[in-house]
């Protein structure tokens, strides 16, 4: 008996292929950290693309390695290579309850999305809508306040850096920053 899919399930992985002749999948983690999916002995499956055949609601790891950039995984169920292609596409989702917890100031991007950001001031910038990944630090993607959608030219873009102030309040589901509105738009 499968259990539903939880409703603080996170999208973390998908399946890139068959890993051998013995039902192994390819795992391709959606983050360089894959620790949600590695620390996770089941996952949950979801497909957008039609299937010829149903889905299980989830699969139960057996085994697990890591393999270069992928991982590879023993599951339930699956024991040769046809059924290991069958997943091919499907994403993979485990509880955001099970990720590892983390240290001190650090933060998974998915607790910062949806957060709103207000400046020092109190005046709202908006509420972040994603993060980009630059390297040396990470950007926040915020859409201004009252635009659901922002297009490119709308976004406001802070760094995720101590410079700009970046005090997150999970609790409070808000970042401060120091940061006054009109910057990005050069008055």
């Amino acid at each position: 008996m499968t259990t539903p899919m939880p409703a603080d399930a996170i999208p973390v992985g998908r399946v890139a292929g068959a890993f051998g002749v013995k039902g192994w999948i390819k795992v391709q983690p959606f983050s360089l950290d894959a620790s949600a999916l590695i620390g996770s002995r089941t996952w949950w499956l979801q497909s957008d693309a039609p299937r010829p055949q149903a889905l299980p609601a989830s699969l139960a790891v057996k085994a697990l390695r890591e393999q270069g950039e992928f991982l590879v995984a023993q599951v339930d169920g699956v024991d040769d290579r046809n059924g290991a292609e069958a997943l091919r596409g499907v994403t993979l989702h485990v509880p955001r309850s099970a990720f590892p917890k983390t240290q001190d100031g650090e933060f998974y991007w998915i607790d910062l999305i949806g957060l709103s950001v207000v400046n020092r001031l109190g005046q709202a910038v908006g509420t972040v809508i994603g993060l980009i990944d630059t390297g040396p630090h990470c950007v926040l993607r915020i859409a201004p306040p009252g635009v659901a959608a922002p297009t490119p030219a709308q976004e406001v873009l802070i760094p995720f850096v101590a410079q700009f102030g970046c005090d997150v309040d999970l609790a409070a589901r808000r970042i401060a920053v120091d940061w006054e509105l009109g910057w990005q738009d050069g008055e």
